[in-house]
C-alpha cells in the first residue's frame, strides 16, 4: 500500500468516526422503556424503570386524570396531544409521566417510553427515523426541559412537536417536564423584548415552542394537608406503622428544616422514617 493510499484510508476512517452509520433499530419487544444515547446512536433498553405507583401521587388529581386519558387515547391509536408538565419543583411531574406509562401498560396496551436528554435534542430527527416504521407506539420523554439565552436546541424540538416536512410520526407523542411554563427564564424573554428591532417577533420565536404542546399541565406548591396526606399514603402502602400525632410532628419538623414543602420532600422524609422503622422500600 502506497503512502498516498494509507493517508486516504486514514482520512476515510476519520470521516466514518465523525459520521457513523445510521443506528439499527433495536428489538423493541425486549423492554417497555428505553434511553436514547448518541455517539454512537443507540436505544438502550431499561429493565426496571424507577417509578412509583400512580395511586401514591397525591394533590395532582386533575393533571393525573388528564395525562392518563391523553395517554390512553394515544395507546389506542386515537389522536393525542404533546404534553408539557410545568410548575413547582418536586411536585411529581416526572413521576407522573412514568406512573401513567405503567398504568397504561397494566391495562394491556403495548406502549413504549423513550427518555431523551435535553442535550441530545439535536439528534432527535435520527431517533424519529428509527421509531417511524416500528410497529409500536412511543412516548418520547424529556425531563427538566429548559433553554438558556444562547441555547439553540429548542429549534431541533420544533419539528418534532409540530413542524417539518415529515412532521411527527403518528406513533410518537412527546411529553416534557419543566419548572418554566415557557421553557426559558422570564428575564431572557424580557431581554429579547427590550433589545430586538421588532420585540414581538423576537419573543414569539422563543415562546412559540411551548405553544406547540397541546396540553399544559400546571403543578403548584402543595398545602400542609396535602404534604401530610402524601406521607400517610406512603406509610399505608409500605406498611409503616406510627402514631398519627408523632407522624404529624416529625413530618412538620422535617419540612421546617428543609424550608420547603413538596412531594419530593414528603418522599425524603418517608425514606428516613422507613429506615428508622426498619422497613425496606
Amino acid at each position: 500500500m502506497t503512502p498516498e493510499t494509507q493517508q486516504l484510508s486514514r482520512i476515510a476512517d476519520a470521516l466514518e468516526r465523525m459520521q457513523p452509520a445510521p443506528a439499527a433499530a433495536p428489538d423493541f419487544d425486549t423492554a417497555d422503556a428505553f434511553v436514547w444515547h448518541v455517539a454512537p446512536d443507540r436505544l438502550a433498553p431499561v429493565a426496571r424503570v424507577n417509578r412509583v405507583d400512580l395511586t401514591l401521587l397525591q394533590g395532582i388529581d386533575r393533571a393525573r386524570d388528564t395525562l392518563l386519558d391523553n395517554t390512553r387515547h394515544f395507546a389506542r391509536g386515537l389522536p393525542a396531544n404533546n404534553a408539557l408538565l410545568w410548575g413547582a419543583r418536586g411536585m411529581g411531574k416526572s413521576s407522573l409521566v412514568k406512573a401513567v406509562h405503567a398504568a397504561v401498560l397494566a391495562e394491556g396496551h403495548a406502549l413504549k417510553i423513550v427518555e431523551v436528554q435535553r442535550e441530545d435534542l439535536p439528534s432527535i430527527a435520527r431517533l424519529l427515523t428509527l421509531l417511524r416504521d416500528a410497529p409500536h407506539r412511543f412516548v418520547l420523554f424529556c425531563d427538566d426541559l429548559s433553554f438558556s439565552h444562547d441555547d439553540q436546541h429548542y429549534k431541533s424540538l420544533k419539528a418534532v412537536l409540530d413542524g417539518g416536512i415529515e412532521g411527527r410520526p403518528d406513533n410518537v407523542v412527546f411529553y416534557a417536564t419543566s419548572n418554566r411554563r415557557h421553557l426559558m427564564p422570564r428575564d431572557m424573554i424580557e431581554n429579547e423584548r427590550s433589545s430586538a428591532i421588532n420585540p414581538s417577533e423576537a419573543v414569539e420565536e422563543k415562546v412559540s415552542l411551548s405553544d406547540r404542546f397541546g396540553l399544559w399541565l400546571g403543578f403548584h406548591p402543595c398545602s400542609q394537608d396535602e404534604y401530610l396526606s402524601m406521607i400517610a399514603g406512603y406509610c399505608s402502602a409500605y406498611g409503616v406503622e406510627i402514631d398519627p400525632d408523632t407522624l404529624r410532628a416529625e413530618a412538620i419538623e422535617w419540612q421546617a428544616t428543609r424550608g420547603a414543602r413538596s412531594g419530593r420532600v414528603a418522599w425524603q422524609f418517608f425514606t428516613d422514617l422507613a429506615a428508622r422503622r426498619g422497613v425496606r422500600l
